[in-house]
């Protein structure tokens, strides 16, 4: 298959790198694209070298089975008729084409199916933080509906990108050497901090991520759910963490809920709090799947039930998750092999 990444050079093209290798996606002619900047960067995949084109508008894409796209949603909007116009799958990873009708959201654990119908040739992956999120839920909602969501998020720096990684390991040394921190990627000092707030503020109050979470949860799942989310940042490097709460039709007891989670597809339980086992980012970067724990009967509501979970986003919340998406069109004769 000819496959193309479109921001290889980012964090999240590079993981591209890694999980195709990893999973032994089937590629017979790989492509690389990027900015100006990026344009002539040597990367290897699987023992051979492949150098970063620059992307221009034009045909550079004909002959290509399936574009992994990382570059932002206004570049992806810009070349989303270059990449498709020959027939290309585009998987996108940006918010361009999220809350299109015309556009599929995949995460293949909960709405596989619905990456076949795709109008435009492109299939949207969703925001890391509902990812992990729905992957979670899709077990609970097996058992019973789920009426309402309510989720903090505590979100690593890599959420915001490589650079932003090295801005917080660069603010640990200077504030330990007594120098002012260097603020570039976040709002204030990531380090030894907590931010409530990732992406921009809209009318009613909420961020442009946490919106995200509704929006994108009822376009998966295909639910009436109601989502409520607060999204902090938070100073670990990768992987992201969430405290949920639902309330479903019925009540779940905890025993139900751990053997849903245990059987999930996706999803690894470690609850165990006797041991002190529960899912931490600093043990689970890396790693594919959604880890479950903490799961608690609420103390509010008869039909409650809160979990903690975590998982890596720049894995199942960007680059896996869009490989996964591929694999099933591939298994599924919807794509040339």
């Amino acid at each position: 298959m000819n496959v193309a990444i479109v921001g290889a050079s980012g964090a999240v093209g590079q993981e591209f790198l890694k999980v195709l290798a990893q999973r032994n996606f089937p590629i017979d002619n790989l492509m690389l694209f990027g900015s100006s900047r990026s344009a002539g960067t040597e990367y290897e995949f699987k023992g051979k070298k492949y150098t970063v084109k620059e992307l221009k508008h034009g045909d550079d894409f004909k002959g290509v089975d399936i574009a992994f796209t990382s570059a932002g949603a206004g570049i992806s909007k810009e070349f989303e008729k270059d990449i498709t116009k020959f027939g290309a799958v585009m998987i996108d990873n940006s918010s361009a084409f999220r809350m299109d009708a015309d556009v599929p959201l995949v995460v293949p654990e909960v709405n596989a199916p619905d990456a076949k119908i795709r109008p435009r040739g492109v299939i949207a992956n969703p925001n890391c933080t509902t990812i992990q999120m729905v992957v979670a839920l899709k077990a609970i909602e097996d058992l019973s509906h789920i009426k309402k969501v309510h989720v903090s998020t505590y979100q690593a720096a890599s959420g915001a990108g490589a650079a932003a990684m090295a801005e917080l390991e660069l603010q640990y040394r200077q504030v330990l050497n007594n120098e002012p921190a260097t603020v570039n990627k976040f709002a204030y000092q990531l380090a030894y901090n907590v931010i409530p707030h990732i992406d921009v503020f809209t009318e009613n109050g909420y961020t442009k991520e946490e919106m995200k979470m509704y929006n994108e949860t009822r376009k998966i799942m295909h639910s009436d759910v109601q989502v409520s989310a607060t999204c902090v940042r938070v100073p670990s490097l990768r992987a992201h963490s969430e405290s949920v709460w639902v309330e479903t039709e019925r009540p779940i007891s905890v025993d139900e809920a751990r053997e849903a989670f245990s059987k999930a597809e996706g999803v690894v339980l470690q609850d165990n709090p006797a041991e002190k086992l529960y899912p931490m980012p600093l043990f689970l970067s890396g790693k594919d799947e959604v880890f479950v724990g903490r799961i608690r009967k609420d103390l509010s509501n008869a039909n409650g039930l809160t979990f903690w979970c975590v998982g890596d986003q720049i894995r199942k919340g960007a680059a896996l998750n869009a490989v996964q998406i591929a694999e099933y069109l591939v298994k599924e004769g919807d794509i040339k092999k």
